[in-house]
C-alpha cells in the first residue's frame, strides 16, 4: 500500500499572502486539517505544515508555512500534494481508494473472480466501483452493502453478491462460448 497518498492539485493562488485554491481529491477540509502536513512527492520530500485550511465551494483555500506570498503560492501552481497515511485515521471498515484499486473482485458465495477494480468514483449518494473482467469488458457496481459484502484490502480482494443480470450473465454467457 502506498505511503503517501494525493490530497489535491493547486490550481491557482488567493490573494496576495500566499494562499492558493487547491482542487480536493481527498475526504476534504476538515479531513486535512487532521492530517496537518502535505508533500510535495508521492515518496514524501519536504512536509508543509498547514497553517490554515478552508472551503470554498468544492475547492480548499490553503496556507502552507514558507509560502508567504504570492510569488511563492504562483510557483506551486500545479503541484500535487500528498499526506502521508501515518498522519491520517479512518474508521474501521473505510479504506483509501488507492488500496481499492487492483483488488480482484469474488463471488461471495462462489469464489468466481470477476476482475479488478480499476477506478472508485463518487458521482452521488454512493460509490460506484468500475471491474474490468478478463475478457477486458468493465463493469460497474454500487458500493453497497447489499452488493459490497466484503471490503479487505490487504488481502487484496472485495467479496461482492452479484445483482442479476450485471455480472451473471455477461459471465455465463463466456463460459457457454468456451
Amino acid at each position: 500500500m502506498q505511503q503517501y497518498l494525493e490530497a489535491g492539485k493547486v490550481v491557482t493562488t488567493h490573494g496576495v499572502r500566499g494562499e492558493m485554491k487547491l482542487e480536493l481529491w481527498c475526504d476534504g477540509v476538515n479531513f486535512l486539517k487532521k492530517v496537518g502536513r502535505l508533500y510535495p512527492s508521492a515518496q514524501g520530500g519536504r512536509a508543509y505544515k498547514i497553517v490554515s485550511i478552508r472551503a470554498q465551494g468544492q475547492m480548499a483555500l490553503l496556507q502552507l508555512e514558507g509560502v508567504d506570498d504570492m510569488d511563492a503560492a504562483r510557483a506551486l501552481r500545479g503541484q500535487v500534494f500528498y499526506f502521508d497515511r501515518n498522519d491520517a485515521t479512518l474508521p474501521a471498515g473505510r479504506w483509501y481508494v488507492a488500496d481499492l484499486i487492483g483488488c480482484e473482485v469474488r463471488d461471495a458465495d462462489t469464489g468466481r473472480v470477476y476482475g479488478v477494480v480499476t477506478s472508485v468514483d463518487h458521482p452521488g449518494a454512493q460509490d460506484i466501483y468500475t471491474v474490468k473482467a478478463p475478457n477486458g469488458k468493465e463493469y460497474m457496481f454500487p458500493g453497497v452493502d447489499a452488493f459490497l459484502k466484503e471490503r479487505n484490502p490487504p488481502e487484496g480482494y472485495l467479496l461482492v453478491t452479484p445483482i442479476p443480470g450485471l455480472l451473471d450473465d455477461d459471465f455465463d454467457s463466456e463460459r457457454e462460448e468456451e
